[in-house]
């Protein structure tokens, strides 16, 4: 959707300036207390979206992600049809929804073709809808270079273009802003680039990730998370199974963390920024990592996801008391991420769950699912009661600790802990 904008054509009109970004990160202190969140009790879901997700170009069409925006205006998902999608929430969120299997609860508020599949895309973290300025986010597809879209208009702000040995441009499968918003850090084979936000084109500074022929980390980087409490420190994934954390002002290598069964595909820190959490293709388990002293796997967190090569993304509710993560067999798992132990799960779809997302202020989280199919699509399975949902995206509420005195929860009716769950400590 829209041409390559060349450097020179680009006086910077549109893009992100310092003064919003100081507007938006000079707010004052106030009382706000993150909503703690029932899980021995099911969550309900307020919206749901399949038809337009479905083409009669594209029967075997899936979702690949969700990632809600930084301020919790909106959400975006991303589909094998090469197209994302921004949902807006609407205002009245505490309303129940009433489900209808064949109908959408309403349309998306923005279409967005990319030429290629899409590898990886990332909100600007100081995202907020009321300054049209920062509504952007960044994607990486198949042979192009990183795009910054506006979320508003669907309009191109600009690119960041890398190039190889044979001047071609090579495409990130990686992307991510760091916590001030002024870098896009974008993950290539053997090596991170990173741009100045402010600078779109094709210069960047470029490191790479291996040191000598045995150190470092080899392979594709595919996930980069960046530590939340701006400690200065950054984490990567690769398809070569291992995790590094790196100092962000020089890219020192710090560790490099060995454990994975499969390609890293996802890495994030926890909320005190002490832990990381990694997630591998094929790989049955999400290992919990403490990034001070990082001789061994703190615990491991199961999940049905060994036998595929999908993306199977999890998050940290905003407390940072709990992860939830989806997987093969449509569940989405709650664990306590103080004790490592499973908490619950629930039942969001009768394929592969391979989104999920917390929104950042209220008792909400978002799944997408579906996986590649090849021949006919397979008739729903009714023992879940879940029509026509194999490829969809879902907005769940869950109850509060403030909504217990004025409901009634009964028989929670939460499912039973799967016998396959260890736990390592």
């Amino acid at each position: 959707m829209g041409e390559e904008v060349d450097v020179e054509e680009e006086q910077n009109p549109n893009l992100i300036n310092e003064e919003s970004i100081e507007t938006t990160t000079t707010t004052e202190d106030n009382a706000f207390t993150w909503p703690v969140l029932r899980f021995d009790v099911l969550p309900y879901k307020t919206y749901q979206f399949h038809k337009q997700f479905t083409k009669s170009s594209n029967p075997n069409n899936f979702l690949k992600g969700v990632k809600w925006s930084p301020d919790g205006s909106c959400f975006l998902t991303s589909s094998d049809d090469n197209t994302l999608r921004k949902f807006d929430l609407p205002d009245n969120v505490d309303s129940t929804q009433e489900d209808t299997a064949n109908e959408d609860s309403y349309l998306a508020n923005l279409v967005l073709n990319e030429g290629e599949s899409v590898y990886d895309y990332c909100w600007y973290p100081y995202m907020s809808a009321p300054d049209p300025t920062t509504c952007v986010f960044a994607t990486t597809t198949r042979d192009h270079p990183i795009h910054l879209w506006d979320a508003t208009s669907g309009q191109l702000r600009c690119t960041y273009r890398a190039y190889d040995a044979m001047d071609e441009i090579t495409a990130a499968f990686s992307v991510a802003f760091n916590n001030s918003g002024t870098k896009v850090y974008g993950g290539y084979n053997k090596s991170i680039r990173v741009f100045d936000l402010h600078r779109p084109g094709r210069d960047f500074d470029q490191y790479s990730t291996t040191r000598g022929k045995k150190e470092g980390q080899s392979g594709i980087i595919s996930a980069i998370s960046f530590c939340p409490t701006h400690s200065g420190m950054l984490a990567t994934g690769s398809y070569n199974q291992t995790t590094a954390i790196y100092s962000e002002d020089n890219m020192e290598l710090l560790y490099v963390l060995h454990g994975q069964e499969g390609g890293v595909t996802h890495v994030q820190f926890s909320k005190d920024g002490n832990y990381l959490y990694t997630g591998a293709r094929k790989d049955p388990y999400i290992l919990c990592w403490d990034i001070r002293k990082t001789a061994g796997i703190v615990y491991k967190l199961y999940r049905s996801s060994d036998s595929t090569n999908q993306r199977i993304f999890f998050d940290i509710e905003p407390s940072g008391r709990h992860l939830g993560t989806g997987g093969q067999d449509g569940q989405v798992h709650i664990y306590d991420l103080q004790t490592g132990q499973w908490v619950s799960s629930f039942q969001a779809a009768s394929d592969t769950v391979n989104g999920f997302s917390f929104h950042p202020f209220h008792p909400m989280a978002a799944t997408t699912s579906g996986h590649r199919r090849f021949g006919t699509l397979d008739e729903c399975d009714d023992h879940y009661n879940l029509s026509c949902e194999e490829n969809c995206a879902s907005v769940w509420s869950f109850y509060s600790m403030s909504d217990a005195a004025n409901f009634d929860y009964g028989d929670s009716n939460m499912e039973t802990e799967p016998e396959n769950i260890q736990q390592d400590t």
